[in-house]
């Protein structure tokens, strides 16, 4: 598997919080709206640091098994 780190400019996507992203933990994620070659993700209390790129299958993937299976939040 091949790993690079990469920065996605402020810039390049209009990001937004995901719906479930409520409280004041400040633990949410951002998905960025950049186009269809890329879904980029980071974590919104460091905007300006890493993003991780999923290719559009892969989050279309990542996002049905957490549907599929969610997490125990207790």
């Amino acid at each position: 598997m091949r790993s690079s780190e990469h920065v996605v400019p402020d810039t390049a996507s209009i990001w937004r919080k995901s719906s479930y992203s409520g409280g004041s933990s400040g633990d949410c994620l951002e998905i960025g709206e950049s186009g269809a070659t890329c879904v980029p993700v980071r974590d919104s209390k460091n905007p300006h640091g890493p993003a991780l790129v999923f290719g559009p299958s892969a989050w279309t993937a990542f996002v049905g098994a957490l549907k599929a299976n969610p997490f125990d939040r207790s």
